[in-house]
């Protein structure tokens, strides 16, 4: 079945994109949770429509992500854990605290952006984390995981 994102679905595509999925993830999922819609013809046209109408702000917005870009390559942030004697941290380190850290530095870059290697960090060390900053711009932010 054809929808057009209405928003950017994970694994899926990003908004307005037309894409194919299956027919049952489409009438059960994304367009009662209003992430989608049909893809009639009517539909296209108005997407199509609203596309370019909308490319010039893509354009700034795509300049403005490549300088956010640019930084976030060159940070390296520094979070403090309570570890102990071997180098174990007591809990774990996740997207929380590294986004907490970036915003400190001065970057607006929210949990939901942020992928890490491993789902949870339970040792210190230097570890890298990629954030997708927009659509298919993405970073690699260096973190050292230090002992309080």
């Amino acid at each position: 079945m054809h929808i057009i994102l209405k928003e950017d679905v994970d694994k899926v595509g990003n908004k307005n994109d037309i894409v194919s999925v299956k027919t049952g993830f489409a009438r059960n999922y994304l367009i009662p949770q209003g992430k989608a819609i049909c893809a009639t013809e009517s539909a296209r046209k108005v997407v199509a429509e609203n596309i370019r109408q909308q490319s010039h702000k893509a354009e700034k917005a795509l300049e403005a992500a490549n300088i956010i870009v640019e930084n976030l390559n060159k940070l390296t942030v520094k979070i403090g854990a309570k570890a102990g004697e071997t180098g174990k941290i007591c809990g774990s380190v996740n997207s929380i605290q590294l986004a907490e850290a970036i915003q400190d530095a001065g970057f607006d870059i929210e949990r939901k952006q942020i992928v890490l290697s491993n789902d949870a960090i339970k040792e210190l060390g230097s570890y890298e984390a990629k954030v997708k900053v927009y659509k298919d711009t993405v970073a690699t932010v260096k973190f050292d995981v230090v002992a309080e």
